[in-house]
């Protein structure tokens, strides 16, 4: 959603829009954390609020270094190969396809308590088509949408909030006392917190949204969304499962597990609070289904421009939105609450592994920015030690979900398999034509004909991929250098066309060496035509943006060196060049 340039959202708007999803978990988290660790379940929750704390460091180094959409895939393809940077962005869509289908269902689900009338499974649809719908009309409508969910929602959780700290000073603590007596189910205290906590980690889904369009948002409010989901999270999570043990049972906890805080708003205020409670359940649950669609569309957007996914994905309405993204989106969950039929449970697999997957893949990034481009810019640092705390403490919760639910790796690899299978096929599509080719000659050498012109469509689509040229921006780079950049464009881009130019200023020009350098790496990639381009200009974002108009090479195949902290640009100024060295 970023052909319009025109109004970038606030801190309000970014943090409603990523905020709903990850503010929503204090609905069914709380009491899944009870269910694993009991009277402790409120500290399992504390510690997820310190491992998102870490993680606030983790992302705002990353994106701070790099503010381009794509979350994860973006971290990992500017650092290493697009292949593992697919898999991140893989893992990415099928948390966010499971966000969508389970939140808009369970949404629908509170709806159906307040109207019994009301049939689910079409509802659901029809609440899924709805987002699709304000994704199509533009980012900034859907924003107006997710703020007034998200106040909503805060507001409906403080009063819930107070009403039961006046039940407990009418009431006293005799409940919080029992539940504190009760025997574990999981033996000791450390073996309980271990599977709260692992249970508890469902509640930071939606963290990495923000990340996924932090080209639509104001300069300096992406750190912030980050402080807000946090302070969110880390308040209310911990909160409502302290106040649910102070005023509820254990064993009525479980029985009501599905609604607790409609049940918690129901013991502490009556029904008025209770029916409160399920209506923002029903909007905020809503609202993770419109967090789903910013998300998908901004990393679609992203790996549609590397050609990583088929390029019709990028047409555009009036209003500047990438429509089919989200009318693609919409089928895909539709099928998938229809296959299953609205028992959902299967895909929790899918939700849990897939999204604190993409977190150790975002962590692993973040290592890879500090090792491979330490000279690279950024506004804040992570520190080797609470990086390598927060991967651990995600890999723990992941290693703790698959003890609890084992089934849920089988369906995890039932849904990542067939996706990152057409991601494969769009990375290797080149390699796969020529192997169709192959086959066509062998099966249909008798007919001459039809084999002449498969032959002929066949290598006239691998010429016009392999057609595109790309841009190296350089300054008399060493040699090595240059090898590591005609290794990348190898490995990574299909090309038979690379520009290297060089820009210089009083009447500097390339260095005889440096042409030597040259003309030994023409030798050495025979099958990469190599054109020297000279000229006398300023390096920046104008001279980019004219060269791209000129040659007709879109700003994203364009690459540079990692820029030192005198380098005068930042790099979102630069319009989306590439860093690979």
């Amino acid at each position: 959603m970023k052909p319009t340039q025109s109004k970038k959202l606030s801190e309000l708007a970014s943090t409603a829009i990523s905020g709903n999803d990850i503010s929503s978990s204090c609905l069914y988290v709380s009491a899944l954390a009870i269910i694993y660790s009991g009277q402790y379940a409120w500290i399992a929750l504390l510690m997820v609020g310190v491992v998102l704390f870490l993680f606030r460091k983790i992302y705002g180094e990353v994106v701070g270094a790099l503010p381009l959409n794509g979350g994860a895939y973006n971290a990992l393809l500017n650092t290493t190969s697009k292949t593992l940077a697919s898999l991140a962005a893989t893992l990415t869509l099928l948390s966010y396809m499971a966000t969508a289908v389970i939140s808009a269902n369970e949404a629908m689900h509170y709806a159906h308590i307040l109207f019994e009338g009301l049939p689910i499974i079409i509802s659901t649809i029809v609440l899924l088509g709805i987002f699709m719908i304000l994704s199509i009309i533009g980012i900034g409508e859907s924003s107006k949408v997710a703020i007034i969910i998200f106040i909503f929602h805060l507001v409906s959780l403080v009063t819930l909030s107070l009403f039961c700290g006046l039940y407990l000073i009418n009431h006293g603590f005799d409940v919080f006392t029992a539940n504190s007596n009760i025997p574990l189910k999981e033996g000791s205290i450390m073996t309980a917190i271990f599977f709260g906590f692992s249970a508890a980690m469902l509640g930071i889904s939606g963290f990495e949204s923000s990340a996924n369009f932090v080209e639509e948002q104001k300069k300096g409010v992406f750190p912030k969304t980050l402080r807000n989901m946090w302070i969110v999270v880390t308040v209310f999570n911990p909160l409502m499962a302290f106040l649910a043990l102070a005023i509820i049972p254990i064993s009525d906890i479980e029985h009501n597990q599905e609604a607790l805080l409609s049940f918690m708003g129901g013991v502490s205020g009556g029904s008025w609070l209770s029916f409160l409670v399920s209506i923002d359940a029903a909007l905020v649950l809503s609202g993770a289904v419109l967090t789903s669609y910013v998300g998908v569309t901004g990393l679609v957007e992203r790996m549609t421009l590397d050609r990583v996914l088929p390029p019709f994905l990028l047409k555009k309405n009036k209003r500047g939105s990438s429509y089919r993204i989200a009318i693609a989106f919409f089928l895909l969950c539709v099928s998938i609450l229809l296959i299953t039929n609205g028992k959902l449970s299967a895909l929790a697999g899918v939700y849990t592994i897939a999204f604190l997957s993409v977190m150790v893949l975002f962590g692993i990034g973040n290592i890879l920015l500090k090792l491979r481009r330490e000279n690279l810019p950024r506004p804040e640092k992570s520190s080797w030690l609470s990086l390598l705390i927060a991967i651990s403490a995600v890999i723990i919760a992941i290693v703790g979900n698959a003890i609890l639910n084992p089934a849920y790796l089988g369906v995890f690899f039932e849904y990542f398999f067939p996706t990152i299978l057409v991601v494969m096929i769009m990375l290797n599509r080149t390699l796969l034509l020529k192997l169709l080719l192959k086959i066509i000659k062998y099966f249909l050498s008798p007919i001459e004909s039809v084999l002449k012109k498969s032959n002929v469509g066949i290598l006239h689509m691998v010429d016009k991929i392999n057609s595109q040229q790309f841009v190296y921006f350089t300054k008399n780079d060493d040699v090595e250098t240059l090898n590591k950049v005609m290794l990348y464009i190898q490995n990574n881009e299909h090309t038979k066309k690379l520009k290297i130019v060089a820009a210089f200023e009083d009447g500097d020009k390339a260095s005889d060496q440096f042409l030597a350098d040259l003309d030994v790496l023409d030798r050495e990639y025979p099958k990469i035509k190599i054109e020297f381009v000279q000229l006398e200009d300023s390096f920046g974002p104008e001279l980019i943006n004219k060269l791209s108009k000129k040659w007709k090479i879109p700003v994203n195949f364009m690459f540079i060196a990692s820029p030192g902290d005198r380098f005068p640009y930042k790099i979102e100024q630069l319009g989306g060049v590439r860093l690979i060295i």
